[in-house]
């Protein structure tokens, strides 16, 4: 099947289906992301460049399954950010787009973050022009590109926040789904911001990680309900009225 004809008829979808599309995508990033995280488990020993290099060395395959992981989980997020714009798009079109800019931008710094990721196994892997280095040196690099990894992912995370921040607004002004769940949407972004310091996200960790209720609640609520269709409709036949409206009048429609 052509690429052109799979985009089509994702185009061609109904709302309900690109909604449940969107929340089956975004519980396999949550799972990628998880398994991720349960892959590089214990493998990174806080300030110990050492141990961790050695944790690195034994358990290459499962440090790379943690890599392979990032890569996609950040394929299933660039998916359902297109899917949440499409959706959205009836409600503000403008604020739909800047949601998906925010979320092009985290996951275009959290690929480039996953470069540094990779790196310790290069730098580790006895390269010849590694032979110009002490072992120590050598691990205290590979464990500073991880540190860079981790300042990366720190930075994508409040573009995603500002993204989930702006989808809780959408979702409150939709009527097609639920106000609460823009409510917690709004809740999970404001916890994403956290991170504009790193050390204060890293500190209140545990208290971001339950903030993101909302997120696992919009997945599920997209994934089993959807979304309902003749409110989608009116939004979206309300909207290109008021587009049709302004062109006749020569002013923007956007």
């Amino acid at each position: 099947m052509s690429t052109a004809l799979t985009t089509e008829r994702i185009s061609g979808a109904s709302p309900r289906s690109k909604a449940r599309m969107a929340g089956g995508l975004w519980l396999l990033y949550v799972s990628m992301a998880a398994l991720a995280g349960f892959a590089r488990r214990g493998l990174i020993v806080s300030g110990e460049a050492a141990a961790t290099a050695t944790n690195i060395l034994a358990h290459e395959s499962l440090f790379r399954l943690g890599f392979a992981a990032d890569i996609l989980a950040i394929a299933c997020y660039l998916a359902v950010t297109a899917l949440l714009y499409d959706l959205f798009k009836p409600v503000n079109r403008t604020v739909s787009l800047l949601a998906a800019f925010f979320s092009l931008v985290g996951c275009t710094i959290q690929a480039f973050a996953c470069l540094f990721e990779l790196a310790p196994l290069v730098v580790l892997g006895g390269t010849p022009h590694s032979s110009v280095f002490k072992v120590e040196e050598l691990q205290a690099l590979a464990y500073m590109f991880l540190k860079l990894y981790s300042q990366a992912y720190s930075i994508a995370l409040v573009f995603f926040g500002f993204f989930s921040l702006l989808i809780g607004y959408l979702i409150f002004k939709s009527t097609f789904l639920p106000r609460m769940l823009g409510v917690l949407m709004a809740v999970a972004g404001m916890a994403g911001l956290m991170f504009l310091s790193p050390s204060f996200g890293a500190k209140y960790l545990p208290y971001i990680v339950a903030a993101d209720i909302g997120e696992i609640l919009l997945v599920l609520w997209l994934l089993v309900m959807g979304v309902n269709e003749q409110r989608w409709n009116d939004r979206a036949s309300a909207a290109e009225e008021w587009r049709a409206q302004r062109a006749i009048e020569g002013l923007p429609t956007h």
